[in-house]
């Protein structure tokens, strides 16, 4: 059966104090409450009390999927600033203290505290994660091995984290280093079929160690309640414009892959070793790093990779109708990822609340 190539895309953001430009809470307000009366189900709390996520409805195509997200920024810009605060998309803030943020009230968040205890306070990021529709459970399994591969040229479009407690890293995304602290993380290793996935999971269920598969945190997974694959891997970008350039290059990849199972050829497998040396170097380096070609041996600069790599997806982009999306990834090459723009801001001011402003900026730019 074809999959259906539908998406989803959720996006996590900051709320942020408009004097301070540190993180503040929102559940003393009633953004939460009003944004569920306005967006329904497409708005809910995260883990942090300064963190809201939204996520779009079922998405025929990347058309339907910008419209539905561009919307639900703009109405959190609204809501946030009826409350007195700003909204920001970033993966990491460049100053906060995670120290200093609440737990939002909730038993699931409870729970997850209670497991994992310190790593789950300090875990103040914020992603993009994306699902792509493949509903044949055997397919998803076959496209999630070999979507592996392209997931540290992913993460490295979308880095925009390079600030932690107030000190500049020395990496891209600074959120992937973070959230590696919990279990079940990175990139899965590859399974012969969704037999052994179920085997697994029901192994970790038996065992207490999971109560369902939403706790297998890694960079791309069979979604367990939805016949997606999601992605998970990316730092939330500052610009809308880049979510849906992700969102459509992600879309466009799973069918590509599908396509040449369809054909009897498949994309080659490499080991789950080989393939997280190249995502240290995008988490580290981002887009001005190199990545390792594993067919050639050799390492290549990673805007040469993206090149290849959009010309490798070419052939499915007009079917599902992201030509101007793709294309988009090329403006995201020449004016560098959210990382390097945040260095740049921080580089010619020496102030990080400049950096917060130029984000809450970015946030709203071109909606």
């Amino acid at each position: 059966m074809r999959p259906s190539f539908t998406l989803g895309i959720e996006e996590e953001y900051q709320t942020i104090d408009p004097v301070t430009r540190d993180l503040r809470s929102h559940v003393a307000t009633e953004m939460l409450e009003n944004g569920k009366l306005r967006l329904e189900e497409r708005v809910k709390a995260e883990m942090h009390q300064s963190v809201i996520e939204v996520g779009t409805r079922v998405c025929q195509n990347i058309h339907e999927a910008r419209e539905d997200l561009y919307d639900l920024r703009r109405n959190m810009i609204r809501l946030a600033e009826e409350n007195g605060l700003v909204l920001v998309a970033g993966a990491t803030h460049p100053f906060a203290d995670w120290r200093n943020q609440e737990i939002y009230p909730d038993p699931r968040y409870d729970k997850v505290v209670e497991d994992l205890q310190l790593v789950a306070r300090a875990n103040l990021i914020f992603g993009l994660h994306v699902h792509v529709g493949i509903e044949d459970r055997e397919a998803a399994i076959r496209i999630m091995n070999s979507l592996r591969y392209f997931l540290p040229h992913i993460l490295a479009l979308s880095t925009n984290s390079p600030f932690w407690l107030g000190m500049d890293t020395g990496y891209k995304s600074y959120r992937a280093k973070v959230f590696e602290n919990f279990p079940r993380t990175n990139l899965p290793d590859s399974f012969a079929s969704y037999s052994e996935f179920e085997n697994y999971v029901n192994l970790l269920i038996k065992t207490n160690s999971i109560d369902n598969a939403k706790k297998l945190w890694w960079d791309v997974r069979p979604h367990p309640f939805f016949n997606t694959v999601e992605v998970r891997i990316c730092d939330i970008p500052m610009r809308a414009e880049e979510s849906v350039a992700i969102a459509a290059l992600i879309q466009a990849t799973a069918m590509k892959l599908h396509c040449l199972h369809a054909n009897n050829v498949d994309f080659r497998q490499y080991s789950r070793a080989l393939l997280m040396e190249n995502k240290f170097r995008a988490v580290r380096y981002g887009l001005d790093g190199k990545l390792i070609d594993f067919g050639k041996e050799t390492e290549v600069p990673e805007r040469e990779l993206i090149e290849e790599y959009l010309h490798f997806i070419d052939d499915v982009v007009d079917e599902l109708g992201s030509r101007n999306e793709i294309n988009y990834i090329r403006s995201m090459l020449q004016n560098g990822s959210g990382a390097d723009r945040q260095l740049k801001v921080w580089r010619e001011t020496n102030d990080l609340r400049a950096v917060v402003d130029y984000m809450a900026s970015e946030t709203r730019a071109g909606l």
